[in-house]
């Protein structure tokens, strides 16, 4: 923990995970979001808990010790979290509520090139997946236990990246995409991901203590939410409403 003086650093990512909350809550009470199903306000607290968790005590600091709290980390920062937070449907939510001219501004932001291009299923998985590649089989993985600025500055990737890729393989974006399309996009971000749990198991990074329990926590957790996000995307398929609907173009 980085201290200044008694107060911990960490502390402060409270303060916007306090206000994307309030933010948020407020948005379902303001009378613009017409009948905003309770559900999604769980999901959005989850999904700001799930990220917080990751920064602060004790998860932060066992994860600067121990390899199975750091991989318990980048499920929750990079995967439970972002697909938690996507569930919430904060852009529509965002879109509904907010003032004419920053909802036209957020519009536009959302359905510029930049944001197709990122959201699109190939780009969001390769993000993700290099993202994975460098934490665990890079210089990265020390560099992340033994600074926690370094730490923070991968989750963040992590959980941007993590939302993009959820969206994207759930067509979330202002582009819809087809089932296959999505479907082979978290089959790869799957492939790479378990494959990466594997490697770990039978070539641990030298010097890094026990991998092998952190190893099965990957994978083990990782499907999970993969898991998750198939059923969601064949429930689509059977006739399921996409999560954000024509707000985007609206």
């Amino acid at each position: 923990m980085h201290n200044h003086g008694d107060f911990p650093a960490e502390s402060l990512f409270l303060i916007p995970a306090v206000a994307a909350a309030a933010a948020y809550w407020a948005g379902t009470v303001s009378g613009k979001s017409g009948a905003w199903p309770y559900r999604r306000l769980a999901f959005f607290l989850a999904g700001v808990l799930a990220v917080l968790l990751t920064v602060l005590e004790p998860l932060s600091g066992w994860a600067h010790q121990d390899f199975g709290a750091l991989a318990l980390s980048h499920v929750l920062a990079g995967m439970a979290g972002p697909a938690l937070l996507v569930l919430a449907h904060p852009v529509e939510l965002a879109l509904r509520t907010l003032d004419s001219v920053p909802a036209a501004r957020l519009r536009r932001t959302v359905n510029s090139p930049g944001a197709r291009f990122l959201v699109h299923p190939v780009t969001a998985t390769v993000l993700v997946a290099a993202g994975m590649w460098a934490m665990f089989h890079t210089p990265l993985l020390p560099a992340m236990q033994q600074s926690m600025p370094v730490h923070w500055l991968v989750t963040a990737y992590l959980v941007t990246t993590g939302c993009l890729f959820t969206a994207a393989v759930l067509d979330c974006g202002p582009v819809p995409h087809s089932l296959r399309l999505r479907a082979g996009a978290l089959a790869a971000a799957a492939a790479v991901h378990a494959g990466s749990a594997a490697w770990l198991l039978v070539f641990p990074p030298a010097g890094s203590g026990s991998i092998q329990p952190g190893a099965l926590v990957l994978l083990g957790s990782g499907l999970a939410v993969q898991t998750v996000l198939a059923l969601i995307m064949l429930g689509q398929q059977r006739g399921t409403a996409r999560l954000l609907p024509s707000a985007y173009g609206a």
